[in-house]
């Protein structure tokens, strides 16, 4: 199978002792192309992913600040932001959006932080990387407000809404990634969503380091279990799981406008 990895946090701690290898076993395991999420540890690393999308040919790398950080943003880190998505590897801008589950940074700081970043990405052309919890309402109402008009699109990253809201972001121009809860026995509203995303529009990802698929479930996740999800999501779709793989990766890179670099891995067993 030809994999792709759409969102995964590769510049995390829980990665700092095996990180090559853990890279080596994502090729391993079929992994064409991996896109690095620049959120960091908050604002004071901006650039978390550069490295790595600077480093190997198949990373590409996206910049922002998550809604966990709104709180400490500020004029400057948005501004640095501004220069940081002119990079060549910079392909999206992400993850951003709102989290009411855990409430770290205020509402309205949320709200407002969310605006700031859409309307900077909106600049930049970039698509954006969505981060929603609990705020379904309230995000939908602002990508519909701010982010649909300028017809770039998105990805609505480790989907876990209702099949409505699978078709609001479909309407609003988004791709829609399911991650490694959508194997779990009891997320089968997950799997009723993915049913619901025509097949030219969804993509797959780790969320790495977290959300381990179901053989692995509370280990530590990693790019190379992008092969799980594939696997669930392609007997969802009564796909072969090597037709649906290359479905979602060719999604991913025409999506972003990417070319196939000639050395990807071609297949595994």
């Amino acid at each position: 199978m030809e994999l792709v990895d759409s969102h995964a946090h590769i510049d995390f701690p829980q990665f700092a002792d095996d990180r090559e290898a853990m890279l080596d076993r994502a090729r391993a395991a079929g992994v064409s192309a991996l896109l690095a999420i620049g959120t960091g540890p908050g604002p004071e690393k901006l650039d978390s992913a550069l490295p790595f999308a600077d480093r190997y040919d198949w990373i590409y790398a996206s910049i922002g600040i998550h809604p966990h950080e709104a709180k400490q943003a500020t004029p400057q880190h948005l501004e640095e932001l501004s220069i940081l998505a002119k990079h060549p590897k910079v392909i999206a801008w992400g993850e951003i959006g709102l989290d009411y589950f855990y409430d770290h940074s205020p509402r309205d700081v949320q709200h407002r932080v969310f605006r700031d970043q859409m309307a900077l990405a909106r600049d930049a052309k970039l698509p954006i990387i969505i981060h929603c919890r609990d705020a379904w309402a309230d995000c939908l109402a602002l990508i519909d407000e701010v982010w649909r008009p300028t017809g770039i699109g998105g990805i609505l990253h480790c989907f876990t809404g209702t099949v409505g809201e699978v078709r609001r972001g479909l309407d609003a121009g988004f791709m829609i990634s399911f991650a490694g809860n959508s194997t779990y026995p009891k997320t089968q509203h997950i799997r009723d969503a993915a049913k619901e995303v025509p097949l030219d529009r969804i993509l797959i990802e780790t969320d790495s380091p977290f959300l381990a698929p179901q053989p692995y479930r509370g280990k530590r996740n990693e790019p190379a279990y992008i092969a799980e999800v594939a696997r669930t999501l392609a007997n969802v779709r009564n796909l072969l799981p090597e037709e649906f793989a290359a479905t979602t990766a060719a999604n991913f890179r025409s999506f972003f406008q990417l070319v196939r670099p000639p050395d990807s891995p071609a297949s595994i067993s």
